[in-house]
């Protein structure tokens, strides 16, 4: 039996090769040789997990603590990126930092091999899968990441759809961290929510987050851009994942088109809370099962050509104004982020202008723009798909003049009072003429 590879003890034997092709071989074969350690797990308290190869925290980063005689030890940092979201590191990880909150420890036996003077480990543990104890059926926890500002908003759903309570959770300390200190932080906010969802009795709600845009240079959001760039909320949600299995917390993952906008349009007004709360309700009721039917009253909205028209003039006269400053701007990042509102504005008046057309091309018999018509078929069913795309550009911009307003209340009295007549009079938003309108005033 040859220790080190036979391979290699019989060219070392052979002496047909000399200097520094000679005493690398040798190299590699003392490596093979004498570069593994094996440290065996335990259960012990006194272990914790692995008496000579421990994992410990350490200024906040992960170490492996190597002992190499009596209380004297080498402390090495684990380098250790998760490759996907099914990668057990993430799993022996959420397990790890439980049994240092709890003090209940697990056995895990650790493998260090030495190659090309680098050291490479290995872990070996047993995954526990314990009974799912913590279900919709009494409700969900539901998530919402966001970048800008950088924080999670946190709903409680009722199973019958109610919104029970809810709080948001800055993540800025998290920006300007090393990726290691990062991971851990980020350990520590997933058991958090899961121990929430647990003292709450509900399951977990996110976002199935496939892919994650994060700009592209001359976009005119340099600052989101970096933010995006500094934090990645898949990674975060793979984390949390992980933690609920662990711990028995079922997780439900929903499409998360238009949750935003609904819950900024429907929601935020309703209950008066922000957007993102209210897009964390939307992941919620979806995750329960609930349909977001549109309101009464925006469905009105949407019939109304003559408020239609007057919203495509609104964005005629933006952009105009837009196209100007543009023109007179010499900063090129200020003149980046005014050619990116000039996008949206363009691409909003195609909105506004496909919704216009199409019920210009409705049959007398149509019931407007969400009519039973079969001869209009296709074009009912386009403007269904888009439908709460295109609400959030005839409301937003023409009404609270902000693309996007921090300040949603103004809507309540469209949505829930059923004075959208009234107000759209009162406030002068029906155009006087074909070629003019008067001007918004604030509600």
């Amino acid at each position: 039996m040859v220790f080190g590879g036979k391979r290699l003890f019989e060219k070392l034997c052979k002496n047909h090769l000399i200097g520094k092709a000679r005493e690398k071989l040798k190299k590699q074969w003392r490596e093979l040789r004498q570069g593994t350690l094996i440290g065996i797990g335990s259960k012990h308290k006194t272990a914790q997990g692995n008496l000579l190869l421990r994992f410990m925290e350490l200024d906040g980063k992960l170490h492996l603590r190597i002992t190499t005689g009596k209380r004297e030890f080498i402390y090495a940092k684990v380098l250790r990126e998760p490759s996907n979201s099914k990668d057990k590191w993430l799993t022996f990880m959420a397990m790890l930092l439980e049994s240092w909150r709890t003090q209940s420890y697990f056995p895990y036996t650790v493998e260090l091999k030495l190659r090309n003077g680098e050291v490479y480990g290995s872990v070996s543990f047993e995954i526990p899968m314990p009974e799912v104890k913590y279900t919709k059926e009494n409700g969900v926890i539901a998530i919402d990441t966001n970048a800008s500002p950088i924080h999670l908003a946190i709903a409680e759903v009722s199973k019958t759809g109610e919104l029970l309570s809810y709080q948001t959770i800055s993540l800025h300390n998290l920006l300007g961290l090393s990726q290691n200190s990062k991971d851990h932080q980020e350990w520590i906010l997933a058991h958090q929510i899961v121990d929430l969802a647990i003292q709450k009795n509900k399951a977990i709600a996110i976002e199935n987050l496939k892919k994650l845009k994060k700009g592209r240079r001359g976009d005119g959001k340099a600052k989101l851009r970096k933010i995006l760039h500094q934090w990645n909320a898949k990674k975060l949600l793979q984390k949390l994942k992980r933690v609920a299995m662990i711990k028995g917390v079922e997780v439900i993952e929903v499409n998360p088109a238009y949750t935003s906008i609904i819950g900024m349009l429907k929601y935020a007004p309703q209950l008066s809370v922000d957007k993102d709360i209210a897009g964390a309700y939307v992941i919620g009721r979806r995750a329960l099962g609930f349909k977001e039917d549109m309101p009464e009253n925006y469905e009105k909205l949407l019939k109304d050509k003559a408020y239609l028209e007057f919203a495509l003039k609104r964005y005629e006269e933006r952009e105009k104004e837009l196209i100007e400053l543009i023109e007179k701007e010499s900063n090129e990042y200020k003149r980046n982020a005014l050619k990116s509102e000039l996008r949206s504005v363009e691409d909003a008046k195609k909105l506004l202008t496909n919704l216009i057309q199409s019920l210009q091309s409705e049959s007398s018999g149509c019931e407007g723009a969400y009519g039973r018509n079969p001869k209009q078929g296709r074009v009912e069913r386009t403007a269904l798909q888009s439908a709460w795309q295109v609400l959030r550009v005839a409301l937003l911009f023409p009404i609270l003049g902000r693309i996007l307003p921090k300040d949603l209340s103004p809507l309540k009295q469209l949505l829930v009072e059923g004075v959208w007549d009234r107000v759209r009079h009162s406030n002068g938003l029906v155009p006087l003429e074909a070629r003019g309108t008067v001007p918004i005033r604030d509600f």
